[in-house]
């Protein structure tokens, strides 16, 4: 019986969006110290660049590249870049996303005295702005639609490569405040089965991972008190985590190579995996 044990990515390429961030720069790390030479695609590219030079100060592989995951002449740019330097590309992690506040409403519930408040800082379900639930819905899932479209042809064609979205525990269960990014991660993990189902012919194993609460430099803020200590909301969170912290990034690691593996997780795709501590298997009593 020959049973696999080590994970190893050497010599594949990988394309990370969204990898100058917190998570996804981890991530890319992850993916070069085991083996993968790694195109890290960021908006910005001092952030792209800043994981690049931390992979290469290790002895891995990397570069990064500025991208704007939602025009696709940015991606298409990029993906020739990425051909030149690395060649044909092997996994794509789909990690752009975020929330913004124009999809966010300020309380957790509405009273009927909302209605008639004066106060311009409450912005309550119907002063939610049309155009900021767009940009939430384009970048989570045109940000994984359009690289999807552009990364994985050459995989099509040797029927071989693996594709990981990044959804949210949220996707399971939505959170209060948040509407625009709950649906749109919601729509992620239900478009990671649409692929499975389509690709699978192909070769391709599609799969999505479901973070749940670490503290990223987006989040940060909202989670955290200006000296250090935990807002009301991240109590809530914490009280509603079995294991009673928030996540590390080393934390998706070991799922995340397991997926990309093509020995590893051979069989597996169209699954969207919580990586939340049990946050989305607790009722709350």
């Amino acid at each position: 019986m020959n049973i696999h044990n080590t994970l190893s990515l050497a010599g594949k390429t990988a394309v990370v969006t969204g990898g100058g961030g917190v998570l996804c720069g981890a991530l890319s790390k992850a993916l070069a110290a085991t083996g993968a030479r790694v195109a890290i695609l960021d908006l910005r590219q001092e952030a792209a660049d800043a994981v690049a030079a931390e992979i290469a100060a290790d002895g891995g592989s990397a570069k990064g590249y500025a991208c704007n995951v939602l025009e696709r002449e940015s991606l298409e740019a990029v993906y020739q870049a990425v051909r030149n330097d690395f060649g044909d590309i092997d996994i794509l992690l789909n990690g752009a996303g975020g929330n913004h506040p124009k999809g966010t409403t300020s309380k957790e519930t509405l009273s009927p005295e909302d209605l008639a408040s004066s106060d311009p800082s409450l912005k309550t379900f119907y002063d939610l702005d049309p155009a900021g639930v767009s940009f939430v819905f384009n970048l989570n899932f045109l940000g994984t639609l359009l690289p999807t479209q552009v990364f994985t042809r050459d995989m099509v064609r040797r029927q071989s490569g693996t594709i990981l979205n990044v959804s949210s525990m949220n996707a399971f269960r939505p959170l209060t405040k948040i509407p625009a990014y709950s649906a749109a991660k919601a729509a992620v993990s239900n478009f990671t089965q649409w692929l499975a189902v389509h690709f699978a012919p192909s070769g391709i194993r599609v799969n999505a991972i479901a973070p749940g609460f670490f503290l990223t430099n987006q989040n940060r803020a909202l989670l955290t008190n200006p000296d250090g200590s935990l807002t009301p909301r991240s109590e809530k969170i914490l009280a509603h985590t079995p294991m009673r912290r928030f996540g590390d990034p080393s934390d998706l690691f070991g799922t995340t190579l397991w997926l990309l593996d093509d020995q590893a997780s051979a069989f597996v795709t169209g699954v969207v995996i919580p990586i939340d501590g049990g946050f989305a298997a607790f009722s709350g009593v």
